[in-house]
């Protein structure tokens, strides 16, 4: 198979909830800043965006106005692009989760595939950082799953253990899911599955239908373990994300000066395996996400 025949997906997790600009000045807070970002990642590769919500101090908001001006900043700069919306958090009411994809439609969102604990720990302070649970039922998954499908919403299942790959089955048996999926395989959180490449085998060999079958799937690494975890997706026919809310280092330990250095690192390692970011066009066909004509939000 070619380069041109082996496209990869490359996302753009573009700004998350807990790292700050006192750890990284490249993280966006302003829709404007945001539509910044969005034009180097996709310069770079991209076709997917992954979004968390900031107000303009970099406050986390889980708000319709936020998600609104965000998005419509970013399409306003970059023309066409995936847009995938967060819906995973700990204090936040699903109702209140829902009310932006409701108000929003965005192409794509997030669905966490299981209750875990959740945690960063530090062993220069023999400490966590934090540490909860992060409660993610079969009830909740399906009252999310039960509105995407509703709104046309693409569900992204984030897996953080390959037990939660294997969640996936009831959900395809009931009829509640339609290929092809979209299934993340999420490494280096504490409480989840050990990041080395020898697990991203061993969770993708769960994709239902295979790894190389008909459903999309990718590695996202979290940390400094990054880069061997998406050089390991690369290589096993796997698409990958970048981007700031995972990790603020390229593989020389130098800190990103963007969104666009992750995925223009991503991008390299795809072509060194012989493959290529694919357009925004092949994604949306990869994933079975049509482009949707948006109105101001």
């Amino acid at each position: 198979m070619s380069r041109y025949e082996d496209p990869v997906i490359i996302t753009c997790s573009i700004s998350g909830v807990l790292a700050n600009r006192d750890q990284c000045p490249a993280i966006p807070y302003t829709p404007e800043e945001y539509a910044a970002e969005a034009r180097r990642a996709v310069d770079e590769g991209a076709s997917q965006i992954h979004i968390h919500a900031r107000t303009a101090d970099g406050t986390p908001s889980y708000e319709i106005e936020d998600f609104g001006a965000i998005t419509e900043a970013i399409l306003a700069e970059v023309g066409d692009v995936i847009v995938n919306y967060s819906t995973g958090a700990i204090g936040i009411s699903i109702e209140k989760r829902l009310e932006y994809l409701r108000a929003l439609k965005p192409d794509v969102a997030a669905l966490n595939m299981s209750s875990m604990n959740y945690a960063k720990y530090s062993r220069r302070r023999k400490d966590f950082v934090f540490k909860t649970v992060f409660e993610n039922s079969f009830d909740t998954i399906i009252e999310f799953l039960t509105a995407m499908r509703e709104l046309g919403i693409k569900p992204e299942h984030e897996c953080f253990d390959a037990g939660h790959v294997a969640n996936l089955d009831p959900l395809i048996d009931m009829g509640l899911l339609e290929e092809p999926l979209q299934i993340s395989l999420v490494m280096g959180v504490t409480g989840g599955i050990r990041p080395t490449p020898r697990n991203v085998t061993l969770m993708s060999d769960q994709i239902p239908g295979g790894a190389e079958g008909p459903n999309q799937w990718q590695t996202i690494g979290i940390s400094r373990d990054q880069w061997k975890l998406l050089g390991a997706a690369l290589v096993l026919g796997g698409n990958v994300r970048a981007g700031v809310e995972d990790n603020l280092y390229l593989p020389n330990g130098e800190m990103c000066r963007s969104n666009g250095d992750l995925v223009g690192k991503a991008r390299q390692m795809a072509e060194d395996v012989g493959r290529r970011p694919a357009t925004v066009a092949e994604a949306r066909e990869l994933l079975g996400v049509p482009r949707r004509e948006r109105s101001a939000a």
